[in-house]
């Protein structure tokens, strides 16, 4: 029997959205202020939303149950997979000691903590975004800043607030590829319009970054290097995705930006060297790193080898996320199975769709092109060439399983409570909200792909969750559809650093448990301040000259 979504269950849109945004409050509330474990809180959350979902939404038990399930093993696969396996190639470098090795060559380029940060947060971490997406920068830079001897607190929130310009570009352009195919985009419009909006981030979010880390006079002594990482992103990040489409966008613009920074650092040094761990403002803890040691020398030799398993995992990774590699991998094992009692059962009804439209749920065992297993391979490889024997691996892997083990468990629980929330209707009543803006819609449907990725930690679901309702809510106030389908995709990526998902990947990756609820206060003013102003370049790009010039219709 099919089951059609409610919108306005208590026949007050005011009420209603309230009620709808009960889960994700209990969530964030045991989570940031009232210091739950992150899986306590998830848990709670999730269980409100089913409560919500079957009493004021009328959801059957049944479907609310499929859709918890559905939601939980997806956590586990693809994303906790990566979590797990990043975590695994972490540990084999640690225990051999070719991690430090590693710490200490970057060092060598830069010893400024501020650098290091544009180094291997926001370009290095790019690159990864652009490869892979789906946790891997936040997982990848946050475990080498830990070990370069950032504080907890900063290698994970800082890694949060720089993994955002380019998440609309990540996994090889799969956020537009997929709002395109799945909602009737120009896939080549929306990458360029996106590509008019994010460039302006791409050179604001650098100097945001350190600002957040060192203050504004920290921020001002090394303010040449900061834009040259800026620019030398953005501009490559305009062309490519205004000439040549959205899929190597940030591959492109990463790599030229490491290469630049690290060039001009062969020029440029900054007068006053930054050596704090600890973020601005805050005082040293027992959860900060200690003071960073002496610098040792190394043979090149050592240091190759430090790098081989990054390398390799760059090289893997960016592999496995080719189209003509996913789909062979696919071809040779990817069984789909539909949930029954879900699967088709559940309507998507007007306004948020121009006719009833069925709900697939349908779970892809994709456990071979899944980047968490190209992951896994670098990690043997580099353990195998490391001289870890086989037993040694799976001694290894087991004691990371079990490291991150309730890690795990929330990421599951984050994206069961996200999945319940989307089938049972409740994140599309907290979308119409912001639809019902009217003159400043472009401002808010732009933090509608805000909450929506803040939701479901993935700007490629925000844009399957809203990337029809733009489309609708732009056609009846007479707005450009191409400019609201980006402003879905542009916004979203400010809520990708404050998305439950995201922070126990940093938290889990820099050893600093149950500490999610301080992450989350650390970003979530920097997260809704970059989304407002994305917000305000849209409304300026819908009505103020020379802003209108830059959409594409």
């Amino acid at each position: 029997m099919t089951w059609q979504q409610v919108y306005d269950p208590m026949h007050s849109m005011v009420l209603s959205t309230l009620l709808a945004a009960i889960p994700v409050v209990v969530m964030l509330v045991g989570l940031g202020f009232l210091h739950m474990k992150a899986h306590y809180a998830a848990l709670a959350g999730l269980v409100a939303a089913i409560v919500i979902a079957i009493v004021a939404y009328g959801m059957p038990a049944g479907m609310a149950g499929r859709a918890a399930f559905l939601g939980g093993i997806t956590g586990l696969l693809p994303i906790g997979w990566i979590v797990l396996n990043i975590i695994f190639l972490h540990q084999l470098t640690e225990r051999n000691g070719s991690f430090q090795v590693l710490q200490d060559s970057i060092a060598g380029i830069t010893e400024d903590r501020r650098l290091q940060l544009l180094l291997i947060a926001f370009s290095f971490g790019a690159f990864f975004e652009g490869a892979a997406g789906f946790g891997t920068p936040v997982a990848v830079t946050a475990a080498m800043l830990i070990g370069l001897g950032f504080s907890p607190l900063a290698a994970s929130a800082l890694s949060l607030i720089a993994n955002t310009a380019p998440v609309a570009y990540g996994a090889l352009g799969t956020p537009i590829i997929t709002l395109a195919a799945v909602h009737g985009y120009d896939v080549n419009a929306v990458s360029a319009m996106v590509g008019r909006q994010l460039p302006f981030f791409s050179l604001l979010v650098p100097f945001w970054l350190i600002w957040a880390f060192a203050g504004f006079r920290g921020m001002l002594q090394v303010w040449p290097a900061i834009l040259v990482t800026g620019v030398s992103f953005a501009i490559p990040q305009f062309v490519v995705s205004n000439y040549f489409g959205p899929s190597l966008v940030d591959v492109i613009a990463a790599a030229v930006s490491m290469l630049c920074l690290a060039l001009f650092l062969k020029a440029w040094k900054p007068k006053v060297v930054w050596t704090s761990v600890v973020p601005r403002g805050r005082e040293a803890d027992a959860g900060d790193a200690p003071p960073p040691r002496a610098r040792a020398q190394h043979p090149r030799a050592a240091v190759w080898r430090a790098w081989m398993p990054w390398a390799l995992l760059a090289i893997f990774v960016f592999l496995w996320g080719l189209p003509v590699v996913k789909t062979w991998l696919n071809g040779v094992f990817a069984p789909a199975y539909p949930i029954g009692g879900l699967h088709n059962m559940i309507e998507r009804v007007p306004p948020v769709v121009t006719k009833n439209t069925k709900e697939a749920a349908v779970y892809a065992f994709t456990l071979l092109s899944a980047t968490g297993t190209a992951i896994l391979f670098a990690a043997i490889v580099g353990g195998l060439l490391a001289r870890y024997n086989p037993v040694q691996l799976v001694q290894v892997y087991g004691a990371t399983f079990w490291k991150v083990r309730y890690s795990l468990m929330t990421i599951a629980l984050m994206l069961a409570l996200g999945t319940v929330t989307r089938y049972s209707g409740l994140d599309t009543t907290l979308g119409l909200a912001f639809a019902a803006s009217g003159v400043l819609y472009p401002f808010f449907g732009t933090l509608m792909g805000w909450l929506g990725v803040a939701l479901t930690g993935s700007d490629t679901a925000s844009n399957v969750l809203f990337g029809g309702m733009q489309k609708v809510a732009a056609g009846q106030l007479g707005l450009p559809i191409n400019l609201m389908g980006a402003a879905n995709s542009s916004g979203g990526v400010m809520g990708k650093m404050i998305d439950a998902q995201s922070i126990v990947v940093a938290s889990t990756a820099t050893g600093w448990l149950n500490k999610e609820g301080e992450i989350l206060r650390y970003v979530f003013f920097h997260s809704l301040a970059l989304a407002a102003l994305v917000g305000i370049l849209v409304m300026l790009q819908a009505y103020v000259p020379p802003f209108t010039n830059m959409v594409i219709h």
